[in-house]
């Protein structure tokens, strides 16, 4: 495999666009197309360079996308970011990202197979906890193929398991909740709970066998003993560990974050902050419609909590805000997320930074994020909103404001229509004509 020749990339003005309602003029579209950095000379393409390799979804193929970055895809079969214009190679399917443990070894295989066919080193995206650990824990073998930004091994062990974080945040004086760590065993009576009534109780690490039980959100709100007692028998049966966190007050639109790239020299290459606007569950569940803003004092926070953390690499750093303004620190996640993809719509593209940081290539430009952008995922937001009581007329006025929308874009339909729309449509057939047949016989 030959070195790099350091090809510089420029972002190109995509034509990208939320594609809210299909009878929008062409001009309507016009003025909402996704705007990428207008410093850059408009329609260029950057000579062939090493490909992105997204361990995720469409939203991190998009982020790349915009910056004129192609990408390899791997991920599950159902993703729709298989049938976007920006992936050039889709490597063999995944069952499951929280099943990714099972076949570990076969992945990496798979992964240094593309590697070995590839003139160019590719540069590896993980945008999921398991992906993040399979390249950390395999980073001396993968980094023989690939270019890698990733945080200390020792450290991305200890943010992705919320026990060792918990004790590493007190270690450091982290601004975190009150939180007690426990194992729940089979045949184990449930123990006193140290923190204050109503409490969350979430897995140390994301895991099927926790949805299995739970499989309606992230996290469980306890408010008394009663509850506790019936929770922990449930979560006794699966052997598991937890921590239990106390509640602070406040709708999931309290939930805040810092996104920032800390590059090899331990500087601040590029940053944003941001905010959820709902997930699906209402309560505790994964994100739906979320926008990227300006917080001041999210940003002084979150830059702190990463040095403190010595960390390099992207993190996204989750704060709540109580009813007084005060940020409590929630989590810190060391990967890629949906969120780089509004950003890189707001001008911050931290993906595209640190593909030219690998790549030896000139940094894209980035500004200041001067108003709000906003994402969503259609057809998963669309429930979340109406069981929080937002009409389906309220919703379309909101998204037809979105300038993001995961896997929708005028110059990049396919995603939504062959992959999110095609797939949600044929299952809703099969379970219809599942039902017609049950009740003919």
């Amino acid at each position: 495999m030959r070195q790099p020749d350091r090809p510089q990339i420029v972002v190109p003005r995509s034509t990208d666009q939320p594609m809210e309602n299909v009878v929008a003029t062409a001009r309507d579209h016009e003025r909402r197309v996704e705007r990428p950095n207008r410093l850059l000379r408009p329609g260029a393409r950057r000579p062939a360079a090493a490909l992105g390799v997204v361990m995720g979804d469409v939203d991190m193929v998009r982020a790349l996308g915009i910056a004129g970055i192609d990408c390899a895809f791997l991920g599950t079969r159902a993703d729709p970011a298989r049938y976007s214009r920006y992936v050039r190679e889709v490597l063999p399917s995944i069952e499951a990202w929280s099943r990714l443990g099972e076949r570990e070894e076969d992945v990496v295989q798979s992964l240094l197979r593309f590697a070995a066919t590839q003139p160019e080193a590719p540069v590896l995206f993980p945008e999921t906890d398991a992906a993040l650990l399979l390249v950390s824990r395999h980073r001396d073998t993968l980094g023989r193929a690939f270019r890698l930004s990733l945080a200390d091994p020792d450290l991305v062990e200890q943010l992705v398991d919320k026990g060792l974080f918990q004790a590493l945040a007190e270690r450091l004086d982290l601004p975190v909740p009150p939180t007690q760590h426990l194992h729940a065993r089979p045949g184990q009576q449930p123990p006193a709970i140290t923190v204050p009534y109503p409490v969350i109780v979430k897995p140390v690490v994301r895991e099927s066998n926790w949805f299995s039980i739970f499989p309606h959100g992230k996290a469980l709100r306890v408010t008394g003993p009663e509850e506790w007692s019936r929770h922990w028998r449930a979560m006794a049966a699966i052997d598991t560990e937890i921590v239990v966190q106390q509640l602070i007050p406040g709708p999931e639109r309290a939930i805040e974050s810092y996104h920032g790239y800390m590059d090899p020299g331990g500087l601040v290459a590029g940053e944003f902050t941001g905010r959820k606007i709902r997930t699906y569950p209402p309560e505790y569940g994964y994100s739906t419609a979320v926008e990227i803003t300006n917080a001041p004092d999210v940003t002084v926070l979150g830059r702190t909590v990463l040095r403190k953390l010595g960390l390099r690499g992207v993190a996204k750093v989750d704060f709540k805000r109580d009813e007084s303004g005060v940020l409590h620190l929630l989590e810190i996640n060391p990967r890629f997320n949906i969120w780089h993809h509004p950003a890189a719509v707001a001008g911050v593209n931290l993906p595209a930074l640190v593909h030219a940081d690998l790549t030896g290539s000139p940094r894209p430009a980035t500004r200041r994020v001067l108003r709000r952008v906003t994402w969503c995922q259609p057809l998963t937001d669309l429930r979340g909103a109406y069981e929080t009581g937002i009409s389906p007329v309220a919703w379309l006025r909101w998204v037809w404001g979105c300038r993001a929308v995961s896997g929708l874009a005028l110059g990049d339909p396919l995603p939504f229509i062959r992959g999110t729309l095609w797939h949600a449509t044929s299952r809703r057939l099969l379970n219809a004509l599942s039902h017609t047949s049950a009740q003919a016989t």
